[in-house]
This record gives C-alpha cells, sequence and structure tokens, in this order.
C-alpha cells in the first residue's frame, strides 16, 4: 500500500505550539504517512501561495490536517497572514468539493470553558482533539484511522433482499385496513362497526383467492408450507379481531356475521367451478388455513366463556351452494372444515419426519406469538371431537383432533370441564356439548369403554375421553 499524503496547515504561534506540530509530525510519520510541513518542505525561493494552493487542491495530496488554537482561529477567521490565506482555498474546498473527507481539524488548545478553537467555518463539522493528554493516544489511533481510510465502524456488506419479501409482496390479502378500522370501532362501540366487520369479512373471503396454488413448482408440499407461512400475518389479524369480539361484542349480530364469514370462505376448500384438471391435494394450503382460523375462532369463545355463542357456530350448519353441482347436499355441518391434507402425509414420507400427526406439528408451531396457549386449541379440538361424536356423525365424517396427539402420558381434564366440577359452571358450559346433564354422555363413553366406537389413534397412542371430561366430577359440587 503506497503511503498516504497529509498536508498540515497550522499557525507559528509560539515556539512551544510550532514544537508540539513538529512532534506530531514525527509521530505520523512513524506511523507511515508522509507528511508535508512547511518546515520541511517549503524552501527559500518558493512561492508560499503557490505552495499552500498545491497542498490544498492537489489530488495527491489526500489529507489535510488543520491544527486548530486560538492564534490559528483567530487569524483564520481574520484572514490575516497565511493561516487566512490557507483558509481562503481551504474553507473554498470544504464548501464546494463534494468530497469533504479531506479535511479534518485537529484541536491542539481549549478556551477557558472547554470549547474547543475552530474557524468559523468548520464549526459545524466533526474535529479530533488531541488537546488533553488522557485522550490522547486513544485520539491519535482515530487519527491514524481517518488517515488511512480504515474507521473503526464500518458499514457491514449489504446482504441479498429476504426471499420471503419477494413472496410476501406477490400475495397481499388486502385486509390490513379494514381489520384496523373493524377492531378500532368494535372496541369503542362505534356505530360503523358492523359495517366495518361486514367490510373485513368480505374482503378476506374475497381476496382469498389470491392465495391459491396455480403453479407446480418443486415438491409440492413446500409449496404448501411455504403458502401457508406466508399466510401468517392475515391469521394472526384474524386472530386479533375474534379475540375482540369475543371481549367486547359476542352478540348474536356479530356471531352470526362469525358463521357466514366461515360459510364464505369453506368453499376455498374444494374444487372451484372454472378448474377441470385437479388433484386431492391441490387445496391442501386452504383446508389448512380455514381450519385453523376455525380452530382459533372456536378457542378464543371457549376461552372467554362465550359458550352459547360456539354453540350457535356449531349448531348452524353451513350452506355449500357448489355441492349440488355433485348431486350432494348443500347444508353441511361444522366437520367439514377438518380434512384430511394428503401433502402432509407426503411430506412425512418423503423427508422421513416420522412425525404422527404432520397437521398437529404444524399446528402446534404456528402457535408461538398468537397469544393463545396451545392447551386451549387442544381443548377446542377436543370439544369438536366430541361433539361430533355425540352427534352421531359418520366415524369417517367426524372431527378428528389431531392436537391431542401432543397431551403427553398423564393428561388431566381440560380447563372448562375442571371448572365444570361446579354445578353453576356446568349450567354455563353443557351447551358447549349440547347435553342437559353428565349423564347424557354414559352411553358415548360406554361405547368407548367397549370398543363399540373407535377412538382417535396415533400408533400406539390414544386418548382417553373420560379423563379429558373430568366426568366422575362433573357437577358435583355445590
Amino acid at each position: 500500500m503506497e503511503n498516504p499524503k497529509l498536508f498540515i496547515s497550522y499557525s507559528w504561534s509560539n515556539p512551544t505550539h510550532e514544537q508540539w506540530v513538529m512532534d506530531l509530525a514525527n509521530e505520523l510519520t512513524e506511523s507511515g504517512i508522509h507528511v508535508i510541513l512547511d518546515k520541511w518542505d517549503l524552501k527559500e525561493g518558493h512561492d508560499s501561495v503557490a505552495f499552500m494552493e498545491k497542498m490544498v487542491t492537489d489530488p495527491q495530496i489526500t489529507k489535510v490536517a488543520i491544527i486548530c488554537d486560538e492564534i490559528y482561529a483567530s487569524k483564520a477567521d481574520g484572514r490575516s497572514g497565511g493561516v487566512g490565506t490557507e483558509t481562503q482555498i481551504i474553507s473554498r474546498e470544504v464548501y464546494e468539493n463534494q468530497e469533504q473527507g479531506k479535511f479534518v481539524a485537529i484541536i491542539s488548545e481549549k478556551d477557558s470553558q472547554g470549547k474547543a478553537f475552530l474557524p468559523t467555518y468548520y464549526k459545524s463539522r466533526i474535529y479530533i482533539d488531541l488537546s488533553e493528554p488522557d485522550n490522547y493516544t486513544d485520539n491519535f489511533d482515530k487519527l491514524l484511522r481517518w488517515i488511512y481510510d480504515k474507521p473503526l465502524y464500518t458499514r457491514p456488506a449489504i446482504g441479498n433482499r429476504p426471499s420471503f419479501l419477494d413472496e410476501s409482496e406477490s400475495v397481499s390479502l388486502g385486509t390490513t385496513a379494514a381489520f384496523k378500522r373493524a377492531v378500532s370501532a368494535i372496541k369503542e362501540g362505534k356505530p360503523f362497526a358492523s359495517g366495518a366487520l361486514d367490510e373485513y369479512f368480505s374482503t378476506f373471503s374475497n381476496n382469498l383467492e389470491k392465495f391459491r396454488i396455480t403453479k407446480k413448482e418443486g415438491e409440492f408440499d413446500d409449496q404448501v408450507i411455504n403458502n401457508i407461512d406466508n399466510f401468517t400475518p392475515y391469521r394472526n389479524e384474524a386472530i386479533m379481531l375474534f379475540i375482540t369480539i369475543s371481549q367486547y361484542a359476542p352478540t348474536e349480530d356479530n356471531i352470526l356475521k362469525l358463521h357466514k364469514f366461515f360459510e364464505s370462505i369453506i368453499p376455498y376448500m374444494d374444487r372451484p367451478e372454472h378448474i377441470s384438471s385437479w388433484n386431492e391435494w391441490d387445496f391442501d394450503n386452504f383446508k389448512f388455513i380455514i381450519r385453523e382460523l376455525f380452530l382459533y375462532a372456536i378457542a378464543i369463545l371457549i376461552k372467554h366463556e362465550r359458550f352459547k355463542e360456539v354453540n350457535k357456530l356449531l349448531m348452524e350448519q353451513y350452506y355449500l351452494p357448489g355441492r349440488t353441482v355433485y348431486g350432494r347436499d348443500a347444508m353441511v355441518g361444522y366437520e367439514i372444515i377438518r380434512e384430511h391434507l394428503r401433502s402432509f402425509e407426503s411430506r412425512n414420507n418423503r423427508l422421513k419426519l416420522n412425525l404422527l400427526s404432520p397437521c398437529a406439528d404444524i399446528l402446534k408451531k404456528r402457535n408461538n406469538g398468537t397469544g393463545i396457549d396451545f392447551r386451549y386449541l387442544m381443548q377446542a379440538d377436543f370439544i369438536l371431537f366430541l361433539r361430533s361424536e355425540i352427534q352421531k356423525i359418520d366415524h369417517y365424517q367426524c372431527w378428528f383432533p389431531d392436537t391431542l396427539v401432543y397431551l403427553g402420558h398423564f393428561p388431566s381434564s381440560f380447563e372448562v370441564f375442571a371448572r365444570s366440577s361446579s354445578k353453576a359452571y356446568f349450567e354455563k358450559s353443557k351447551t358447549l356439548l349440547n347435553i342437559d346433564k353428565p349423564s347424557d354422555l354414559n352411553e358415548l363413553l360406554n361405547a368407548y369403554k367397549t370398543n363399540q366406537k373407535r377412538l382417535p389413534q396415533w400408533q400406539f397412542e390414544s386418548i382417553n375421553p373420560s379423563v379429558l371430561l373430568g366426568f366422575e366430577k362433573l357437577a358435583t359440587k355445590a
């Protein structure tokens, strides 16, 4: 590396100051810097003004150090003597030259108030302070770094644009403004809250089409996972809205809107009319998204003890006009939302993940940061399963509670049923299962015990409904 060239501009204030400048020049020279100093480089017969002009404007002189003491600042401002001449040259360069890293002020002296002596043209710029012995070494290192263009703090190399930004930009649900408006209106009890909620649900339902996977690139299960990940911000919006409704306005009208909302998005789980060729797993992203949303809606309502509202969502059937094309019943129960995901099964086998329930694994991983404990999802999953069993839904169409694979070896009754040991609380919660008294469960539980009905199973793992219900203690306490 070529030695950098540095010109020192200073005033001959007094012998002590001149020696200070000489010592500094010697230190810099010893540090590999070609220092240009009038005492060394300006000889008899040389034009002093031309010398100064060359030192300041010559591109080979990469740095100019302005040694500032009281006399230098005074002469610079008064444009007197050699300092005044240099000031005219330097100040013009400082103001006009866009590359201002060539000049720096070195403070050798301060006033009685501890303020640095600086020429007026330089007062707004950063300087290096060598006036205090205690900080001299550190600041001399800073001076060396400036001369060699090796700053202590450097900007890291700019990396590549995160790929998820490109993915998320290409697919936007466009609900954020409507979501904020609805949440604010509901919390503040605004008269337009109902309309704001309709706007959000309508925008969500209409724009969900944007998340349809139309190009098959690479492994399809990877596409499904990426699609679901990209949907996460909008799932989080929906969760927050469900919480807001549960806390502030669980009115019959709003629960009806929630029912209509799910009714409007369930068709995404099946083939749309304009598609003539498809595979069963082509809509797995929608199947997962809608199941996850429904599970959170039920979990949140139960958490806030909105039991009648849950019953409304589970009792009312959902109208799907597209089913009539195939001669199927257009009215379906909530169990339609729980469909098997072939792509998850394929992924489990392809990557040798050995997961007992790939769907439950993804639900659990995605639960972080939602503000809803995963046990509330398991509680909702269990109630959806048991409710479908009580309603005598066909085994192959009933709700399969995937998340219960995470119950562990020593499960206990879920919170809502533990609380239902109180007779008063049971009277409120019984509507979740659409029963009148605990004994209404006897037939079903006995069928499980005698293997007349099959229980959900993951290899050798299963569940004990009686334990999860806390059946023996239901409605036993005053």
